[in-house]
């Protein structure tokens, strides 16, 4: 049952506002909000959705607005970003007074789209947040915000729906877009076969954001070249989001030293990069759950911007809640992984992480086995449909008779595949 609150109308009768406004400012944002968006699309096909968003949302159908998420920040943004949102809050408040929605759907990010969930209430639409809030890890205090500004609170990691229950939110939890379908391994294989052989084979994972990737590149590459003095086969393969990350690491390398023997660059597969790799060397984030889901040991770590090292080393204990930071760590309760969080070193730490991978066989298998219990929290929930379910019941609208097919779940990875050697 959906809790729903009073809110105000604006003037304007509930039948002349059908339309959802998807707001994401991230490029996770922007995966999360496309798998649902398409499923709207298939299921209500008359319902408009609009978007400030990215381009995995257009192309599942919203009407994007205005592309956002290509500077992303994490944690406390600094003065030209917070400038940037108050200008997209005026243009978004603009468009929400000349286009009534019924329902306003912000995607993570809390610090963007706070404000605009305030202004979607007071023009009278309901308020449906699309993956949570991580407020169980810091700045517990915005709760109160949060409990004003939402009608329902979807949560994709399953120890949140509890947590924001516990605490008099609305939630639900409905599964994460990851693990909506099974990996095409045939095709991950065929990608794969080009990165070549390496005894050990290593995954980079910088980041999807600008400013983390321009931070957790260097110690990544001092890593690895660390690890191939004392492993002289060590391969490696950075798994980039996009062209442009690549030509910016290629880039920075020049400045650290020039780009090391062995190293490569693989654009937009990091399903095949993981598949080929025997560990992973990760920056925290929701890559980890790729990681994850096929059950290679990581080595995780974040590297914070100069403001936010400062505020952590002088109030971080007040605003932080959590002593994990790592998704399957969360996820399990306690850490599997590898986490260096915050991390402020060099490649050091990161090397030595992955020794203790590459020496100790017992302890990666361990790793396995608890990241294939991780990802069976997952099994059954269909994050798309299970989303669309509860928008389309907070719109009061019925879809297609055609709309939902029965679907099987994606099984987790089987204990075989997890059992590569390390």
């Amino acid at each position: 049952m959906i809790h729903r609150q009073s809110e105000p109308t604006n003037g304007r009768p509930a039948s002349a506002r059908r339309g959802v406004l998807f707001t994401a400012f991230e490029p996770s944002g922007d995966d999360h909000a496309s798998v649902v968006i398409a499923e709207l699309k298939r299921r209500a096909p008359d319902v408009p959705v609009y978007a400030w968003g990215g381009p995995r949302m257009e192309r599942a159908g919203a009407t994007v607005i205005e592309r956002t998420g290509e500077a992303a920040v994490v944690g406390v943004p600094g003065v030209g970003k917070i400038l940037e949102h108050v200008r997209i809050n005026r243009r978004v408040e603009d468009w929400l007074d000349k286009n009534p929605v019924a329902l306003h759907v912000p995607v993570d990010a809390p610090d963007a789209n706070f404000a605009i969930c305030a202004m979607a209430r007071r023009r009278g639409a309901r308020v449906m947040h699309l993956v949570a809030p991580q407020l169980w890890a810091w700045r517990e205090g915005r709760i109160r915000r949060l409990r004003a500004l939402t009608n329902l609170v979807l949560c994709v990691l399953p120890f949140e729906e509890q947590w924001f229950l516990s605490r008099g939110v609305p939630a639900r939890f409905v599964g994460h877009p990851l693990f909506e379908t099974p990996l095409d391994e045939a095709a991950l294989d065929a990608v794969a076969a080009g990165f070549g052989d390496g005894s050990p084979k290593i995954a980079l994972m910088p980041g999807s954001r600008p400013g983390e990737i321009k931070r957790s590149f260097p110690p990544l590459l001092d890593a690895y070249r660390q690890i191939r003095r004392d492993f002289p086969r060590t391969r490696a393969v950075i798994a980039c989001t996009k062209p442009e990350v690549e030509a910016f690491l290629r880039r920075s390398a020049q400045r650290l030293g020039g780009w090391p023997e062995g190293l490569l660059t693989a654009v937009d597969q990091t399903d095949a990069v993981i598949r080929w790799c025997d560990l992973a060397v990760v920056a925290s984030g929701t890559v980890t759950l790729q990681v994850a889901k096929q059950a290679k040991p990581m080595v995780t770590f974040y590297r914070l911007s100069q403001l936010y090292r400062v505020l952590h080393t002088l109030i971080g204990r007040w605003l932080i809640t959590t002593d994990l930071f790592t998704l399957p760590n969360l996820i399990a309760g306690k850490r599997i992984v590898t986490e260096l969080v915050p991390h402020f070193g060099d490649g050091h730490e990161l090397a030595v992480g992955v020794y203790r991978l590459l020496r100790q066989p017992g302890l990666a298998e361990q790793q396995r086995q608890e990241l294939l219990a991780v990802t069976r929290k997952f099994q059954g929930r269909r994050a798309g449909i299970l989303s669309a379910d509860a928008i389309l019941e907070m719109l009061g609208v019925s879809p297609a008779a055609s709309a939902a097919p029965p679907s099987t779940p994606p099984s987790p990875p089987t204990a075989a595949a997890a059992a590569q050697p390390a």
